[in-house]
C-alpha cells in the first residue's frame, strides 16, 4: 500500500497558524510561536510567508473560498427549515475562521488588502441574504420588498459581530472549541429571529420547533 505524501510545509504552516490564531487571537501569536509549534526554523516559515499579514491573507482567501458555494445557494432557500440549515452552516464557516472576527478592528487597522476584501465579502453576504429573503417570500415570508434590504443588512451585522458578543459575555471560554455548537445555535436562532414577525404562522411554529429541538439553550 502506497504511503500518503507528506503535507507540504506551506499547508502545515497555515493549519498551525489558524489553530493558534483561533485559540489565542492573532495579535498574541508570533511567527516564532508558529514555527515552534511546527518544529521548524523561523527561516523556513519566512521562506513561505515572509510576513504575518501574508498568513492572514492566505487564511482569509481560504475563508472566501469556503463561503463561495454556500452564499451562491442563498436564493435556493425556500422555507424556515432551509433557512435554519443555511444559517447554521454559515455560522460554522465563521467559527472555523473566528480569529478574523475576534480581532476584526485590529486586523483591519493595519491590513489594507484585508480591509478591501472583507468589505466585498460583507456585500456578498448581504446579497446572499437578500436572495434568501426574496426566495422565502414565495411561500414562507410576508415581507415587503423594501424591507428585504434592511433586514438582510441587519442579519449581516449579527453574523459579523455575534462571536464578538459571545466573547464579551464570557471572554475565558466563549471561543473555545467545546462551546462551538451552543454559540452557533444561539447565533442562528437570533439571526432568524429577525424574521419572526414576518413568517407565516406555520413557519413561525416550525422555527420555534427547530429551536427547541436543536438549540434548547439558544435564548
Amino acid at each position: 500500500m502506497a504511503k500518503k505524501a507528506p503535507r507540504r510545509t506551506a499547508e502545515r504552516i497555515l493549519e498551525a497558524a489558524l489553530a493558534l490564531f483561533n485559540r489565542y487571537g492573532e495579535p498574541n501569536v508570533s511567527t516564532t510561536a508558529i514555527s515552534a509549534e511546527l518544529g521548524i526554523s523561523p527561516g523556513n516559515l519566512y521562506y513561505h510567508y515572509p510576513a504575518k499579514d501574508e498568513l492572514v491573507n492566505a487564511l482569509f482567501e481560504r475563508y472566501e473560498q469556503a463561503l463561495e458555494s454556500l452564499l451562491a445557494a442563498g436564493g435556493e432557500v425556500e422555507d424556515v427549515e432551509d433557512a435554519w440549515f443555511f444559517m447554521h452552516t454559515l455560522f460554522e464557516r465563521v467559527w472555523q475562521y473566528r480569529f478574523l472576527y475576534r480581532d476584526l478592528n485590529h486586523l483591519l487597522s493595519r491590513n489594507r488588502l484585508l480591509e478591501t476584501r472583507l468589505k466585498l465579502l460583507l456585500q456578498h453576504k448581504t446579497q446572499a441574504l437578500q436572495a434568501m429573503l426574496h426566495s422565502m417570500r414565495r411561500q414562507a415570508l410576508h415581507m415587503d420588498s423594501q424591507d428585504v434590504e434592511a433586514t438582510a443588512t441587519s442579519m449581516t451585522v449579527l453574523l459579523t459581530y455575534w462571536l464578538s458578543f459571545e466573547y464579551v459575555c464570557d471572554p475565558r471560554h466563549a471561543l473555545e472549541p467545546d462551546n462551538a455548537q451552543a454559540a452557533l445555535l444561539r447565533g442562528a436562532h437570533h439571526v432568524l429571529g429577525l424574521l419572526g414577525p414576518h413568517l407565516a404562522p406555520q413557519q413561525r411554529e416550525h422555527l420555534q420547533g427547530l429551536v427547541g429541538a436543536y438549540a434548547p439553550r439558544a435564548t
